[in-house]
């Protein structure tokens, strides 16, 4: 799953122009993973307060990660860069299975985290994460892709509408 830099503009097809390694993770990149995961997860507290990142994050961020590296039905893509970030994890993409006894399709693969540093951002490395992660969770038997992320966040939202994503359902919270 390697990306190379051979085209200056990105198409649905084309390789991102920003080189990447992207490759399943492993429990050796968990302490490269976490920080990633929690910067993500703080952004998300930028766009409601309802999603306050805990005290024990880091610890559960480990947790979360070591355990879905075993399970069948997760899937965590870890993107390296090449050059000076060679063999450095500069992204990450995780997702889950999940079966939907209502409906057909009967599985769903549901793309819980997808990041990737700054520097990464904007030359279609994101897109080249979501054909990658798609693509594994086709061969997980998911019928159906989906994505999770703050409903403020309007930057996500472009970017899986331009790849043909639309709103099924919505989720509603309030404190108690």
């Amino acid at each position: 799953m390697n990306a190379s830099n051979e085209t200056s503009a990105s198409g649905p097809n084309e390789s991102p122009t920003v080189p990447i390694h992207l490759r399943p993770a492993r429990a050796a990149d968990v302490p490269a993973l976490v920080p990633l995961l929690l910067r993500l997860k703080r952004l998300n507290e930028e766009f409601d307060p309802l999603l306050k990142v805990r005290d024990d994050a880091e610890r559960q961020a480990n947790e979360v990660l070591r355990a879905q590296l075993s399970d069948p039905k997760a899937v965590i893509l870890a993107a390296e860069g090449v050059g000076p970030d060679k063999d450095k994890v500069v992204g990450f993409v995780r997702a889950l299975v999940r079966e939907r006894p209502f409906y057909t399709p009967e599985w769903e693969g549901v793309i819980v985290d997808i990041y990737l540093l700054p520097l990464y951002r904007r030359h279609g490395v994101g897109e080249y994460l979501l054909r990658e992660i798609s693509s594994a969770l086709k061969a997980k038997g998911a019928g159906v892709v989906t994505a999770e992320f703050p409903a403020q966040n309007e930057i996500a939202s472009r970017f899986y509408a331009k790849r043909g994503f639309r709103a099924i359902q919505s989720l509603h919270a309030r404190s108690l």
